[in-house]
């Protein structure tokens, strides 16, 4: 601010000077002609007079008219005309006069500073006859007080102007900055809020009669709400992740704890078996402990699958993060379709199975395993959580530039608390641990990342007796110029 004020009385102050120079230059003019005018007027006096005083008596010249003769036959003489009309000069100031001119006919008009007069602008001219030489000046104090007047006045004015300036300035610089002080006091108070743990919600926001997109400054605010909006997204995404992470690593423990200690617990009984037959070598106790290890064996096989499984979901999980895992080639989604039904019938023959595909093809370039294992899942899916005797109905069809598969049960639906993290990780239906239906929820988490490699989507709508897993990849064109 106050460069601007110094920039804006700098070009006042120039102004002034500009404008009093250009008015001083006017007021000489019109004094040399008025100095020109009133030796017009004299010259005609000149002859019919013996003396300046005369002359200047003669008629009606303004106060201050100076008057210096010179001739053959008067000699020289000088008046000036005071309040009290024309008085005539001493020979001491016709002296110091004729001193300060040099003794100089010039017709050029001059300033001089006259003892016991002050500043005049003079000029000399030639009498009539042309025997002499006449001075005519009139002083150049109305030209400096008019102009000491004009710089008074423009000081005075450049001085109020600059006052009046500086308070508008400081006016419209505190209202403009009012939304940035908004946005400073808004960002100082989300700095203070604690962000590291816990369930964070940013509710501070710039207020909306501070913000403006018309403006840099409103623009500024605008932007920081975006971004607390963003931020208390993630927030709450985090949050949400973690309570996820936790009851995973809760039922991960759960469902590897149970495996782990069937292990351990079937390892004991046939070691305590082997030793008990050592110690008893009758067949009957050997044939039981061949029996008890035997089975011990398989219990010990089957729970290392479940085991080897889990962690096989993990690890694919995490290699489809990392953009791995897929082996692109062509794929026909009928016939995988086809593949996936005929697998799940023997695991669900309670269930009635039906499949509705096109007479042709439908195509895509992808993964034929994992794609498998998305419509696996989806059915698994269904089959679990759907009781005996429900239809489960599979339909492939080729919509556009997209290849469609659809799953679809008449069973209970989706709990809609549940339903909009149904593809999260770790997320599950049945959130009971003693639950005889579903598993860890890796597999639509799974179904999902897998849909996701291959740029496609995967959604779900359900009420009670209607839901539909709808899967949308990208498919090759019917007709190959169409793809030109």
């Amino acid at each position: 601010m106050t460069a601007v004020i110094g920039m804006v009385a700098f070009i006042l102050v120039m102004i002034g000077i500009s404008t009093s120079a250009i008015l001083s230059q006017v007021l000489y003019v019109n004094l040399d002609a008025q100095v020109t005018e009133d030796a017009s007027l004299i010259q005609g006096r000149v002859s019919f007079q013996s003396s300046a005083q005369q002359v200047l008596q003669s008629g009606f010249f303004d106060s201050g008219t100076l008057l210096v003769m010179n001739s053959r036959g008067t000699g020289i003489s000088g008046a000036v005309v005071g309040d009290n009309g024309a008085r005539a000069l001493s020979s001491d100031d016709l002296g110091r006069i004729a001193d300060s001119l040099q003794a100089a006919a010039d017709s050029n008009a001059q300033t001089v500073d006259l003892p016991n007069l002050g500043e005049y602008l003079v000029r000399t001219f030639q009498t009539p006859g042309g025997d002499g030489i006449f001075l005519v000046g009139l002083p150049l104090s109305s030209v400096t007080s008019t102009i000491g007047a004009i710089l008074t006045t423009v000081a005075l004015v450049t001085a109020g102007g600059l006052l009046l300036l500086a308070v508008i300035i400081a006016i419209v610089i505190r209202l403009g900055l009012r939304p940035l002080r908004a946005v400073a006091d808004t960002a100082t108070r989300v700095a203070s809020l604690p962000m590291d743990q816990g369930d964070v919600s940013i509710t501070e926001r710039v207020p909306g009669d501070q913000v403006d997109d018309h403006t840099e400054i409103g623009q500024v605010g605008l932007a920081l709400n975006t971004l607390l909006d963003r931020v208390d997204a993630s927030l709450s995404a985090r949050q949400r992740n973690e309570e996820l992470m936790r009851r995973f690593v809760a039922d991960a423990s759960h469902e590897l704890r149970t495996p782990l200690a069937s292990i351990r617990g079937f390892s004991e009984l046939s070691l305590r078996a082997m030793r008990q037959a050592q110690d008893d070598e009758s067949r009957q106790r050997i044939a039981l402990a061949v029996e008890t290890t035997e089975q011990s064996l398989e219990r010990i096989q089957a729970q290392s699958l479940r085991m080897t499984t889990l962690v096989e979901d993990l690890l694919l999980l995490a290699r489809l993060d990392e953009g791995q895992e897929l082996v692109y080639g062509s794929v026909d989604l009928t016939r995988l379709a086809v593949e996936a039904v005929g697998d799940a019938r023997p695991a669900g023959p309670d269930h009635s199975w039906t499949i509705d595909v096109p007479d042709a093809p439908v195509e895509l370039a992808g993964d034929a395993a994992r794609l498998h294992q998305v419509v696996a899942n989806l059915l698994a899916n269904a089959r679990t959580h759907t009781p005996a005797g429900s239809e489960v109905n599979v339909s492939v069809a080729h919509e556009g530039a997209e290849a469609v598969l659809r799953v679809h049960d008449n069973g209970p639906g989706i709990d809609p608390s549940v339903a909009a993290q149904l593809f999260e990780r770790f997320a599950r239906a049945d959130r009971s641990r003693d639950r005889k239906t579903g598993g860890t929820g890796l597999g639509l988490s799974i179904a999902r990342a897998i849909v996701d490699a291959h740029h496609g989507t995967i959604t779900v709508k359900s009420t009670p007796g209607d839901t539909t897993f709808e899967v949308r990849l990208p498919a090759k064109p019917t007709d190959p110029v169409s793809a030109e």
